[in-house]
């Protein structure tokens, strides 16, 4: 009974609210989170709940694949990494309330010392313990080799290297190329961005929250929820023809679920209007135009001028770096929204041109 219901919780349609409610719970309460009681009673759950789960052989069928393995480490990794993230930050902001500033000004910690040898040495140390590391891993478990490639065959389900998961994840509710292209190329210019949109200098050289809350907001959301959630999806819960499993859920290869997808002009105009799509290909898409250029050119008006955060953006940064930024946000959070609208109305495109191979 308690693993039915985690396989219907683990489905991308509840899971994905919850961790982004999970989220939002651990940013607002990051004073608590940060704190080593919380990681203690944390690893005292976390640990017997998951030799639980291994007891489980569907679940310990996946986790023990080869390819898995390394994903797992990976996955705990950024688990530990972050807390310890939060930790340092809900430090140092209890200490700048208390008016006293962060560790890293603090007289003992402000000590400089040489790049050679101080930190050649210890860049060379950790060269060294990884490439042990190494070796025994590759000692230990052998390298998942396949056959030689067949043009006649294709495994089932076809993933990609786990660290393009989250693309392969995404093409589900986009278009390849905006999947691809477009939202990869638009992850990579926001992040070279960042330093000239962004030039609040507090939180330079010190772990911080209070006073980088939107920056550091913005990324971790776009890094924890848009795209390890994603890898975790497409590593553990997707399954043959890309039909999700949930963990503890045998990955039959005839497993059939019923879905359809429609497209924004279609619901518009057959569905709610009762009429024929139009044969003008603009006026057959003009409500989703309309809508996409109201999405990102209304909002960061509106944002500017209704809300008190926009307000203070706007005179922060200028119209011009807040615009940049309003668009790169507003871009991102195009995957959410089209998860969402996915899962409640089977939407499949807002914008349907494969005439011009255009699909928003």
């Amino acid at each position: 009974m308690l693993r039915e219901l985690i396989n219907r919780i683990s489905d991308p349609i509840l899971s994905f609210p919850l961790a982004t409610m999970a989220f939002y719970m651990m940013l607002k309460h990051y004073k608590t989170v940060g704190t080593k009681k919380f990681a203690y009673w944390s690893l005292a759950i976390l640990t017997p709940v998951t030799i639980w789960f291994l007891s489980d052989p569907n679940f310990f069928s996946i986790i023990k694949t080869p390819d898995n393995i390394p994903i797992i480490i990976l996955l705990v990794l950024v688990g530990w990494l972050t807390w310890y993230t939060i930790y340092r930050m809900a430090e140092n902001d209890t200490r700048i309330d208390a008016g006293l500033g962060p560790l890293e000004a603090t007289p003992e910690n402000r000590e400089k010392v040489w790049s050679w040898p101080n930190l050649v040495y210890e860049e060379l140390f950790a060269m060294i313990a990884c490439t042990a590391f190494l070796v025994v891993w590759a000692i230990v478990f052998k390298a998942p080799l396949e056959e030689p490639a067949n043009p006649t065959w294709a495994p089932n389900p076809a993933k990609a290297p786990w660290y393009f998961l989250g693309l392969q994840e995404m093409l589900v509710y986009f278009d390849p190329w905006m999947a691809g292209v477009v939202l990869p190329g638009l992850i990579v210019a926001g992040l070279i961005a960042v330093p000239y949109i962004d030039t609040n200098p507090k939180g330079n050289g010190y772990f911080t929250f209070k006073e980088r809350a939107l920056a550091i907001t913005a990324f971790l959301y776009g890094w924890l929820v848009l795209w390890v959630y994603l890898i975790i999806v497409g590593v553990f819960l997707r399954g043959p023809n890309w039909t999700f499993y949930g963990p503890f859920e045998y990955w039959d290869l005839h497993k059939v679920v019923a879905s359809f997808n429609v497209n924004l002009s279609e619901i518009i105009w057959i569905k709610m209007l009762n009429v024929g799509l139009p044969k003008n290909l603009i006026l057959r898409e003009i409500f989703g135009i309309v809508l996409f250029l109201a999405y990102i050119t209304i909002i960061p008006g509106w944002a500017a001028k209704a809300t008190k955060y926009g307000r203070k953006l706007i005179q922060d940064m200028g119209s011009i770096r807040y615009y940049i930024f309003m668009f790169l946000f507003l871009m991102m959070m195009t995957l959410p929204i089209k998860m969402i609208l996915r899962w409640l109305f089977s939407l499949k495109y807002i914008i349907a041109l494969p005439e011009w191979e255009l699909n928003l």
